[in-house]
């Protein structure tokens, strides 16, 4: 007997009417009419039955703090910058922790179970590093927590950057990160991507860097971060984050630059919500939106996945820690609104992400992780239109949240009596 049955479910990859057998955390079958019975089954009723959300790209040293100590009036990244630059020197570990925590509850009801954070490592205290350290140990049984050192200030730039971030490494950060276009100079910058792809490459460390995170079309960082990538053997483990110059630049000097990310095998993080919010400051009309080159890239064989950034922060005023909101901007902002783009922009979401963060055991497949969400849509296309509720949540096999279905009530005569939004009026296109 199994521990779970998921029943009557639809996958992402199109097959439907699939059962899901789980036992001792992990997927023991996943096939048609298993024949079998279980401690709990669960009726997915041709609901979508998804691996979890993946958030490849989120400040959770910051999120939450909305209007502390006052707002983003101008809403642009420089402000942003610096309203947590005021916001740094008085926070406390406790406040980060407490923030932190609440944020990963509602990861959870919104079936995000693995995150990358990137955490400031500008101010030597470093309790930003003490808090998120502690949020990763405490939520490990339900959320997979990558932490990024990151020198929001600029590696060299920042005064004590260098020995902070080391410092940060040292307690247990495990992914080196950096801000090359946020250096004092071009060539600073260049020189931050060297030396901390060489730190990489020294402790065997992945790299996630914010790279031009710019209107600037000469903002070329990720030119060097691929060519640091190939000279220190870290193919498939650097990400570049961002990359809005790409937006700006020409198209001749892409078609170089993009097969050189490909030949480094470059994982991709656009983070639709915050890219076309930020950029584009200076522009009256026509007006840039800044989100990176998603589609070529894609067709291109780069591996790219989605980030939600930012969620009540100074950067960024709204946000939900649903990765299917950042997805559905995707759609709009990157002009993918195919049957077959949706597709790509789920796997965006998640397998893409999956591999990013290097994810082991992670899909729905015989063997892999019984971590999977239930959602209130037939497709990935409609789950992507609807952001739906997630109708259960499950991490290794047992469920731990659950959402109630968004039914609508009506009171009219003659017609029905109630209407779910994602199957009674959806055209049979499928």
């Amino acid at each position: 007997m199994f521990d779970l049955i998921v029943r009557n479910a639809n996958l992402p990859d199109g097959r439907g009417g699939i059962d899901i057998a789980i036992t001792r955390g992990k997927i023991a079958a996943i096939e048609k009419g298993i024949a079998a019975s279980a401690g709990e089954e669960i009726d997915a009723t041709d609901r979508l039955v998804s691996p979890p959300f993946i958030d490849p790209h989120f400040h959770m040293d910051a999120t939450l703090s909305l209007g502390i100590p006052r707002m983003n009036v101008s809403g642009t990244l420089l402000e942003g910058i610096a309203l947590w630059g005021e916001l740094r020197p008085i926070v406390t570990k406790e406040e980060l922790v407490e923030r932190a925590l609440r944020y990963c509850d509602l990861a959870v009801t919104q079936g995000l179970l693995f995150i990358r954070s990137h955490v400031d490592t500008s101010d030597p205290r470093l309790v930003t590093v003490e808090a998120l350290l502690e949020v990763k140990d405490r939520v490990k049984p339900y959320i997979e927590l990558q932490l990024v050192a990151f020198p929001q200030d600029g590696y060299y730039r920042a005064k004590d950057g260098v020995a902070a971030l080391n410092r940060a490494l040292d307690m247990g950060v495990d992914i080196v990160g950096g801000i090359p276009h946020f250096e004092r100079t071009m060539e600073d910058g260049r020189l931050s991507v060297e030396a901390l792809c060489r730190i990489a490459a020294d402790r065997g460390l992945p790299v996630d860097m914010h790279c031009d995170e710019t209107d600037d079309p000469m903002s070329r960082h990720i030119e060097t971060l691929a060519a640091e990538t190939i000279r220190h053997g870290l193919q498939g483990r650097v990400a570049g984050s961002h990359l809005t110059s790409m937006h700006s630049m020409d198209n001749y000097y892409v078609s170089k630059l993009i097969p050189l990310m490909a030949e480094a095998q470059i994982n991709v993080i656009p983070n639709p919500l915050i890219n076309i919010m930020l950029q584009g400051r200076h522009d009256t009309y026509p007006k840039r939106r800044g989100m990176t080159r998603v589609r070529e890239m894609m067709a291109a064989g780069l591996n790219v996945s989605f980030g939600h950034d930012c969620v009540m922060d100074p950067w960024y005023s709204m946000g939900s820690g649903d990765m299917l909101e950042v997805g559905h901007m995707a759609i709009h902002v990157a002009q993918m609104a195919g049957i077959e783009d949706k597709r790509q922009i789920f796997d965006a979401l998640t397998v893409n992400s999956a591999k990013t963060l290097g994810l082991q055991g992670y899909g729905l497949e015989k063997g892999c992780k019984a971590d999977i969400v239930i959602l209130q849509a037939a497709d990935p296309m409609e789950a992507l239109r609807l952001k739906p509720n997630r109708l259960a949540v499950i991490k290794g096999g047992k469920v731990i949240a659950r959402t109630a279905p968004r039914i609508g009530e009506l009171f009219l005569d003659g017609r029905p009596k109630s209407i779910d939004g994602g199957r009674d009026y959806v055209p049979k296109i499928r």
